[in-house]
């Protein structure tokens, strides 16, 4: 037993480990490697919770530390990557591209892109706001952290890998970004319903709107690659929203 109610922390402490990577890798401006790490960690956070109730080993501590290593993974690297996103997406000089400079602690920042960690903030307030609110135990209240981060560290990854003029001049625009970036901390912290991909059982009945999203996520994926993780993050929010009206 001893051993036993560790392991879901042991796990909790492996998404922490790889936000703590794609830390470095983001402030390195290697954001492909920071997105890498970042989905290792949101695979251990589901692996985490699904461990405690299967072992039967929930605790307040797990929680905490759920949240704690959340921040970091789901919070502290999205929100650097889109300050470099803003970085690069600014002008070289003039303007939103105006540069902080210092000879004394040597830093150079464009204060514009500092918006970007806005997202660290809206983040951190959700999971604080998520361990007090009893109303989240079978579905959501405002868009998750670990959803908000793939969104954001998608753009990188079809900049990479799915570059195109449209596509890039607009992931690059500093104007889009900052719209993306207030977008991202308002469905942090909305009162949307959303719901939990959590199944009490497999049957189809129940389970409809989380099988036929499941299923749509598996073709857009196919079809769309990288460009798929936004779509499905906008179809995630809209069957939520369009579920709740049908139901009122």
């Amino acid at each position: 037993m001893g051993i036993k109610r560790h392991i879901p922390n042991l796990i909790t402490l492996l998404n922490l480990f790889s936000g703590s990577l794609a830390v470095i890798f983001a402030v390195k401006g290697n954001l492909v490697l920071a997105a890498i790490f970042v989905a290792a960690g949101i695979f251990f956070d589901f692996f985490d919770g699904l461990a405690a109730r299967l072992l039967d080993v929930k605790s307040e501590v797990g929680l905490q530390l759920d949240s704690l290593a959340d921040v970091v993974t789901s919070g502290v690297v999205p929100g650097i990557v889109m300050y470099q996103l803003l970085t690069k997406a600014l002008p070289a000089d003039g303007g939103l591209g105006t540069d902080w400079n210092s000879s004394v602690f040597d830093f150079q920042l464009k204060p514009f892109a500092l918006l970007g960690l806005l997202i660290v903030l809206a983040s951190a307030y959700r999971l604080a706001k998520f361990n007090v609110d009893d109303r989240q135990t079978d579905s959501f209240i405002g868009l998750p952290t670990p959803a908000n981060a793939l969104l954001i560290l998608s753009l990188p990854l079809i900049l990479t890998y799915q570059p195109g003029p449209f596509i890039s001049g607009l992931l690059l625009n500093e104007w889009f970004l900052l719209i993306l970036t207030v977008l991202s901390c308002f469905l942090l912290n909305a009162e949307l319903p959303l719901f939990a991909l959590k199944f009490s059982d497999w049957g189809f009945k129940e389970n409809k709107l989380r099988y036929f999203f499941i299923l749509s996520c598996i073709l857009l994926i196919v079809f769309l690659k990288f460009i798929a993780i936004p779509v499905i993050i906008l179809l995630y929010v809209g069957l939520s929203l369009f579920t709740q009206r049908a139901n009122t």
